[in-house]
């Protein structure tokens, strides 16, 4: 799968985004290594505390259905009812879910923008020195999850 069709997948995300506080409409299309797309959008709640990030709400609806091989995500955000014009970088929270599920030396993060263009960086270039299992002396979760 090219990054454009990604991208592609996470604009049509970003316009499900509920976002009557911040304005800021988030998307993300996540691609699993067996080639299946997990969308998701920002969430938004008047207490702040229970929103949730677009690239966490597709993490959470693919490991929800028992998915853990990851192979790249494509982000984009902007102001809800504008082209997403500038690059959307994941929050730091956002990061550190990538880090659990992810193999942070291969997994690919692509920040993308209207019209459909693209910068691809892995997610160890996005979270240097990050922590993870291993630093707990135990084996990564998603890579040795049983049935």
């Amino acid at each position: 799968m090219n990054d454009a069709t990604l991208i592609a997948r996470a604009l049509e995300a970003r316009a499900m985004a509920y976002v009557p506080y911040s304005g800021f409409a988030v998307g993300a299309a996540l691609l699993t290594k067996d080639g299946q797309i997990y969308t998701g959008c920002n969430i938004e709640n008047a207490a702040y505390g229970p929103a949730n990030c677009a690239e966490r709400t597709a993490f959470f609806k693919a490991v929800s259905e028992g998915v853990y091989d990851f192979e790249a995500i494509a982000v984009v955000g902007g102001p809800a009812g504008k082209p997403a014009a500038e690059f959307c970088s994941p929050c730091g929270i956002c990061r550190q879910v990538m880090r659990e599920f992810c193999d942070q030396h291969s997994f690919r993060v692509i920040l993308g923008k209207e019209p459909i263009e693209g910068q691809s960086y892995l997610l160890e270039e996005l979270l240097p020195q990050g922590f993870g299992p291993e630093n707990l002396g135990m084996p990564h979760p998603a890579t040795h999850h049983e049935e």
